[in-house]
């Protein structure tokens, strides 16, 4: 996938194999990047058919917030059949917005990429685990 190029991002995403919903929240006071972070959900759903938006506010949904176990605004929960616990904080611009798309496919393919032994690696775990990947440009 070349989502890095101008017409990459609709290529990488005009192939994708199943619904995708981009759960996204924001709020009205005190969000600077909410703006410009909808309007990215909502370029990257004009893409494809089978990727769709729904959009909750951090602080008058709070069954949402909680369902999602959203911390912040804006953010991002990637679902496919299932919530698969991709979440991305922050407007989804540059390599971030790469990482988004990336995501997306990987949640409509419904095959994480990882290997047998990997699987069956993590199939032992027995409790939950909070995995965070911070992105800097520099």
């Amino acid at each position: 996938m070349d989502a890095q190029t101008p017409g990459g991002l609709e290529a990488a995403l005009a192939g994708v194999e199943s619904a995708v919903t981009l759960v996204f929240f924001s709020q009205t006071f005190g969000c600077e990047t909410c703006l410009p972070a909808r309007q990215i959900v909502d370029q990257l759903a004009s893409f494809s058919d089978r990727i769709s938006v729904e959009e909750f506010n951090l602080v008058l949904d709070k069954s949402e917030v909680k369902t999602y176990a959203i911390q912040r605004a804006p953010a991002i929960a990637v679902l496919g059949e299932e919530d698969t616990g991709i979440r991305f904080y922050g407007a989804p611009e540059g390599h971030e917005l790469v990482s988004l798309v990336e995501a997306i496919a990987l949640v409509a393919s419904r095959d994480s990429g990882l290997s047998d032994e990997s699987r069956a690696r993590i199939a032992e775990v027995d409790q939950p685990i909070d995995i965070q990947v911070f992105a800097t440009p520099t």
